[in-house]
């Protein structure tokens, strides 16, 4: 056995004081907000991978001035997750990760809290880990939930008790193996990618206070107030409407913030000195490790086309290193067997899609949600089978891509869509085609496509509801549960409730924060569903209210309700052309003739919208009706240059076409694809590095690089396609997430372009590029 006392982040004190401590300035704003009975928490993380938990000693840390409480596993006995209840809030009989919260020290300030944590205990007896996720997959590989076959679990997710295997997703089309013998042309690979973080620039932050009369109140930076709510409640035997969760504006998410992570440890510290509110906030380290990252992927493809270029076969296996705890992470995986064959009609499939558990950070939800990982992979395919039958590789996609009403892998029928419109967008915003000359003798150029496709992944029932309700002065509050991101979610509220409602968008207001005690109920901000799906329900509100006040004018007129309408806030007929304004009457109603009573009051409209649709699928053949509500489709093209001598990559020009159905703000839009073309290319030459016992090696920023305006494109252009969408409003489908999906293989084609040489793991490093240049000249 062995001993081992740690820092909260596994790290020399030393370290965690680089960081940005608590100011005074700092404790002064805490104080205004939240009275100077606030305290503050720090959390005690496990220096092993994995190892049981023997002992756990706070003697020592209990005993410094202000220390005011230590929480630890036995305060939290029951499990939580959203797909799978796989996790303690803090660590029971075992650590799983360099980094798992094994305790945490409430203080009257931060400082204090972190020197107690230091003195806090932990006897541990260190277990065999494993961090590849195949490794895991292995019968002789160690079980990291030995109990896994006891986990509540939803009903579409499959786990495999006794293994590591917490989701295997089927998918079974077809006959390909007498495909294969058909096929002019077969390619295949293993592909690697790494898992990346979220890097918000506002880390993970809350603040939570337990009411002695049981009333629990979390602030939180969050994707996801209502469904924190929900499994924090269930988690810690609270009902629902003794907890509220308040999210104002979320400084970066990403899908970091959704979920449950951090949070959950606030609350059960915020219970330990009821009566005072508890801040936890994490360190830039513990945002590395301690939250969750993007989760690694094995790829092992295989695709086979005939001797037209046209697509036969494909054979798949994804093995997902979902971390820790898998508990978001096995819908990811199911999201990529479903959608497994890229946005390709193949009418042969075989795929098998395995979220697995590891002894490293806990894989959840990032921008993308399994899609850029498994597009790694299927972009770089298509372009060498492309190359061996002489085709254009844009050509090649455009004969082969999934198009309206193709019955896709899922035997779901393809809604409308114009994927080929996007390929020739981008194609022609870089001259596809033109060879065009570097800008030095030791630079060369090349070229390089990939296309994309995302479903919003996730149950068959998350619900979104609105309420429109007028001022007096026909100003208008709209509610709604959808979080702002940054990615002008409150914007499209507004404009959607003023076109439905027939005011000026300057007259709509977003009731913000979003608090659960107040705001109508959304789902989660994730899964590029706002538009579409709060969209919808904020359309309805509006048009309900709308319709109150034309019935409302049109019995006070003694008109056909069908001959009026609402334009720059006013009631109009076009019959009788009379104009009454909304000022007033939207709160007072019409009197009637010679005051004689009323008609009418205050204005408020209710709205919902949930899909009802979406279908189960065959645990065996992953084929049902209905797999998904719908799917965004786009293209991306790159022109690069690479330094022959240094192994550097500068990309002179990203453009990038989707289908966003109806672009409700078309700038907004752009801003998506802008930011999306960094992000995804950033992705490319990002990775977490472990050592061989899990110990993080680049959990700063300044050993672990995300792409700065020094580094991004020269140039980003972008087009937007349009063909509208059967339910969503006016057509419009989300595309937040989609931007980025494609990116690095598009940077993998154009660099094969450039210099003939493959790359099958991610990251896309100077140094990998150039030692393999190295390589290639030895050749």
């Amino acid at each position: 056995m062995a001993k081992h006392t740690l820092d909260p982040v596994g790290k020399s004190v030393s370290r965690v004081d680089m960081y940005d401590k608590v100011t005074g300035a700092a404790r002064y704003a805490d104080d205004l907000q939240f009275g100077p009975g606030l305290y503050y928490g720090r959390l005690v993380r496990s220096g092993y991978a994995h190892a049981l938990i023997k002992r756990i000693d706070a003697s020592k840390a209990l005993q410094v001035p202000g220390v005011k409480a230590v929480v630890t596993g036995k305060d939290t006995p029951i499990r939580i997750g959203l797909y799978l209840k796989d996790r303690f809030i803090f660590a029971m009989d075992r650590v799983r990760y360099v980094g798992d919260a094994v305790a945490g020290v409430i203080a009257t300030s931060e400082e204090t809290a972190e020197e107690a944590a230091q003195l806090i205990e932990v006897e541990y007896e260190e277990l065999p880990a494993v961090f590849d996720p195949e490794e895991a997959v292995q019968p002789d590989a160690p079980l990291i939930h030995p109990d896994l076959g006891d986990y509540e679990v939803v009903n579409f997710i499959l786990p495999e008790p006794g293994t590591n295997i917490s989701e295997h997703f089927k998918l079974r089309k077809g006959d390909p193996e007498a495909a294969w013998p058909k096929c002019a042309a077969i390619v295949e690979g293993t592909f690697r990618l790494p898992q990346i973080q979220h890097v918000p620039i506002e880390p993970h932050v809350a603040v939570a206070l337990w009411e002695p009369s049981g009333q629990v109140t979390l602030w939180t930076s969050s994707q996801s107030p209502f469904a924190q709510r929900d499994l924090i409640a269930q988690s810690l035997g609270i009902p629902h409407g003794n907890l509220r969760v308040v999210s104002p504006y979320v400084g970066g998410g990403v899908g970091g913030k959704a979920g449950v992570s951090m949070e959950a440890c606030a609350v059960v510290m915020a219970r330990a000195v009821k009566g005072h509110p508890v801040k936890l906030r994490m360190t830039r380290e513990e945002e590395f490790i301690g939250t969750t990252v993007r989760q690694s992927l094995v790829a092992h493809t295989r695709i086979g086309c005939d001797a037209e270029g046209n697509l036969l076969a494909m054979e798949t296996r994804y093995y997902f290193g979902g971390g820790a705890s898998n508990e978001y992470g096995v819908n990811i995986a199911r999201a990529a067997g479903y959608s497994c064959t890229g946005p390709y009609y193949i009418p042969n499939v075989k795929g098998d899609s395995y979220c697995v558990y590891t002894n490293l950070p806990i894989g959840s939800a990032m921008r993308g949600f399994g899609m850029p990982e498994i597009h790694w992979g299927i972009e770089q395919i298509m372009d060498q089978l492309a190359e061996k039958m002489g085709i254009d590789p844009a050509e090649f996609r455009r004969r082969n891509c999934v198009k309206t009403g193709d019955t896709i892998l899922t035997g779901m029928k393809m809604p409308q869509i114009d994927l080929v419109a996007c390929i020739d967008k981008v194609t022609k915003a870089i001259d596809w085609g033109k060879e065009e000359k570097p800008s030095a003798a030791h630079k060369k150029r090349g070229k390089g496509i990939a296309i994309m496709w995302k479903a919003p992944a996730m149950p068959p029932n998350p619900g979104s509801s609105a309420i429109v309700r007028f001022n007096e002065d026909a100003t208008v509050n709209v509610e709604i549960g959808a979080q702002e991101l940054g990615q002008g979610a409150f914007t499209v509220a507004a404009q959607v409730a003023a076109q439905a409602l027939g005011v000026p968008y300057e007259w709509v207001r977003i009731s913000a924060p979003i608090d659960t005690k107040y705001s109508p109920y959304e789902w989660q901000t994730v899964a590029s569903r706002i538009t579409w799906s709060m969209g919808n329900a904020v359309k309805a509100a509006a048009e309900d209210a709308r319709k109150q006040i034309l019935d409302v004018v049109a019995e006070h007129w003694g008109e056909d309700v069908e001959n009026l309408d609402i334009k720059d806030g006013q009631v109009i007929s076009y019959q009788s052309e009379r104009e009454q304004p909304l000022e007033k009457m939207v709160i007072y109603g019409l009197p009637s003739e010679d005051f004689e009573g009323w008609k009418g009051g205050p204005i408020i409209g209710h709205g919902k919208f949930m899909p009802t649709y979406v279908t189960n699928l065959d645990p065996e053949t992953g084929q049902g009706t209905r797999a998904v509500v719908h799917y965004t489709v786009g293209a991306q093209a790159v022109d690069l240059e690479v330094d022959t001598e240094t192994g550097e990559v500068e990309m002179l020009k990203i453009a990038s076409a989707y289908d966003v159905g109806k672009a409700i703000n078309p700038d907004l839009v752009m801003t998506q694809i802008e930011g999306g073309a960094v992000q995804g290319a950033s992705s490319a030459f990002e990775a977490l590095k472990f050592d061989e016992k899990g110990q993080p090696l680049n959990a700063d920023l300044v050993d672990y690089r995300i792409m700065t305006t020094v580094d991004a494109p020269r140039e980003i252009h972008g087009d937007i396609v349009e063909t509208p969408l059967e339910d969503g409003p006016w057509g419009a489908r989300g595309v937040g997430e989609h931007v980025m999906v494609q990116t690095a293989p598009a940077i993998a084609n154009a660099i094969h372009d450039a210099l003939g040489i493959r790359f099958n793991d991610l990251p896309l490093s100077a140094e990998k590029i150039f030692l393999a240049l190295q390589e290639q000249q030895k050749d």
